[in-house]
């Protein structure tokens, strides 16, 4: 499957204590490798992990691509903040609903629940893969 990438399944994939590491391991192997993803999502990944060094390794190693650039879509991206401003999106958030405008046969692949909320193309719901809801 042609995957973009968040954050949350990112940090699930690395670290063996998170609570959805079982569910990311098995999406894993279904994901065609790289992964799609932006800046953003890396800099959050390198947060949460407190170490920039996995997700660099894995940019490097060509497990994921970085395929967005910030200033090409301000105007889109500044449109979607304000259509969803109630909800109070990151920028790894609106940079992934634009980049399933862009690649539409690619599968976001999330923990953030507010997916099943946001909209690309302002009707159309993302196609998404995320863990069994509790």
């Amino acid at each position: 499957m042609n995957a973009i990438v968040d954050t949350g399944f990112l940090v699930a994939l690395l670290q063996t204590h998170d609570e959805h590491h079982a569910w990311a391991i098995e999406l894993a192997e279904q994901v065609k490798w790289p992964a799609l993803t932006c800046e953003s999502v890396l800099s959050e990944t390198a947060f949460h992990l407190r170490s920039s060094e996995l997700p660099l390794e894995m940019f490097q190693n060509g497990m994921l691509r970085l395929a967005f650039d910030v200033a090409g879509h301000l105007e889109q991206l500044s449109d979607l903040a304000a259509r969803y401003a109630n909800r109070h999106p990151d920028l790894a958030d609106l940079c992934l609903i634009r980049m399933s405008e862009l690649y539409p046969r690619h599968t976001v692949i999330t923990v953030d629940e507010d997916f099943r909320v946001y909209r690309r193309n302002k009707r159309e719901a993302i196609p998404l893969l995320s863990p069994p809801r509790k």
